[in-house]
């Protein structure tokens, strides 16, 4: 296991800033300057759309939006529309492929296979469709995924519903899939775990599947003055 992946919990942010973030790590991980970095985070309630994504797509007019103290940000990665909010933990590997394999769909479904093997602890049984990326149980979908690769560095990632309010889903066309439904960890079992607790397990998982080990960032270099700090993991969650 010679591969180090640094993780950071940045506790619940906004988008955009997560987003401007994630771009800069993406620079300096291609310039060589970091290693790679995992990143999670639970975001206030957005709506994003994916390059090539449809605007019709989202059902909700900007007063809605307003309502339900949502926003609505188009963004450069693949895929199509999908929501972000409490209770859901979302997860952005930067990731140098060149370090791994140069494949982005072989990527998309080490990605699927964390997923997988995370909910499997809540006695899950997550699947692939063969039509459309993310991780599914039964019709539902369980986590959206949806990636850009520069030069070889990964950015964006995934969504893993928790706890998630998932009435925010009436709002769009999740995934710009008509006839499926989404579910979440709660509305499947008795459970309802703490996204501590699910980063946790996701890490062991991670782990595994992309052979590396993992280590916290002791001082992370995000910092979001209007946002509280975030949950220290402790050593129970490095790997």
């Amino acid at each position: 296991m010679s591969k180090v992946v640094t993780y950071e919990w940045l506790g619940r942010q906004p988008y955009r800033p997560v987003w401007e973030y994630q771009s800069k790590l993406l620079d300096q991980r291609i310039a060589g300057n970091i290693g790679d970095r995992l990143l999670f985070v639970e975001h206030d309630p957005t709506y994003t759309l994916g390059k090539g994504g449809d605007e019709n797509h989202l059902l909700a007019d900007q007063a809605e939006l307003k309502t339900r103290h949502a926003e609505y940000v188009p963004i450069d990665r693949g895929g199509d529309i999908t929501y972000h909010g409490p209770g859901q933990l979302v997860g952005y590997p930067i990731l140098h492929l060149a370090d791994y394999r140069k494949d982005v769909h072989w990527y998309l479904r080490q990605l699927e296979e964390t997923i997988i093997r995370t909910i499997a602890k809540f006695g899950l049984t997550g699947e692939r469709n063969p039509d459309y990326t993310g991780v599914w149980v039964g019709d539902e979908k369980i986590a959206a995924i949806g990636v850009k690769v520069s030069r070889w560095v990964t950015m964006h990632g995934f969504a893993l519903n928790v706890t998630t309010d998932l009435s925010y889903f009436g709002h769009i066309i999740p995934c710009g899939i008509f006839h499926k439904g989404v579910c979440s960890i709660e509305s499947l079992t008795d459970g309802s775990p703490s996204l501590e607790d699910i980063i946790k397990i996701y890490l062991e998982k991670f782990s595994e599947v992309f052979d590396c080990s993992l280590q916290q960032d002791e001082q992370p270099p995000f910092h979001n003055p209007s946002q509280s700090d975030p949950k220290n993991l402790t050593s129970e969650a490095t790997l």
